[in-house]
């Protein structure tokens, strides 16, 4: 399986609802096609007024093409979860994306620019691990702000087992075992 990362712009052009679909042109199909089933991570670029850092992860559901533009597709996501805290791009001198690097260890901001780009499965967990390092109390995740497919329709029991996973890491319970020892 191939992981990747969907770059999201604060006030984008794309029809995104990031916690339901994503919006994006033909360009990108096949890079998503090889990601069907498996999981992303969301970056928001500096561009635009954006914070350059890595804030949530979801499971790519499956791919429909857009109704009104003939060349733009959604991606149906799942699982969508904001990482404890935001990790910046590049963090101790250190990007977490090392296949966006050049030979001579420079960023190569074409492939640092692309709005969907492949990851290895350690660049993946590196990121995630780093998303739930600090477990804050008292904090909880915003309700998405546009209804998933299906909203209002009768309901039908959920299980998120892949979620349950991520949960239960060794580092989500170092990280919340610290935290509550620091509170008292």
């Amino acid at each position: 399986m191939v992981k990747a990362v969907f770059i999201c712009k604060p006030n984008s052009v794309y029809d995104d609802c990031l916690e339901a679909h994503y919006h994006f042109p033909r360009q990108y199909l096949r890079r998503i096609e090889a990601v069907l089933g498996d999981w992303i991570a969301y970056c928001e670029p500096r561009r635009n007024g954006g914070r350059q850092v890595y804030f949530a992860t979801a499971q790519v559901r499956n791919i429909r093409q857009d109704p009104r533009l003939p060349d733009h597709f959604y991606t149906d996501v799942g699982d969508y979860l904001d990482f404890v805290r935001p990790v910046p791009f590049r963090e101790g001198g250190q990007y977490y994306e090392r296949s966006l690097l050049n030979p001579d260890g420079s960023l190569n901001p074409g492939r640092a620019q692309s709005a969907v780009h492949h990851i290895t499965e350690a660049e993946y967990h590196t990121i995630l691990e780093a998303g739930f390092t600090r477990f804050l109390l008292g904090e909880t995740s915003a309700e998405p702000s546009c209804p998933p497919p299906g909203f209002g329709e009768e309901e039908t029991p959920f299980e998120r087992p892949i979620l349950e996973q991520i949960v239960r890491r060794p580092f989500r319970e170092r990280a919340f075992a610290q935290t509550v020892k620091k509170a008292y």
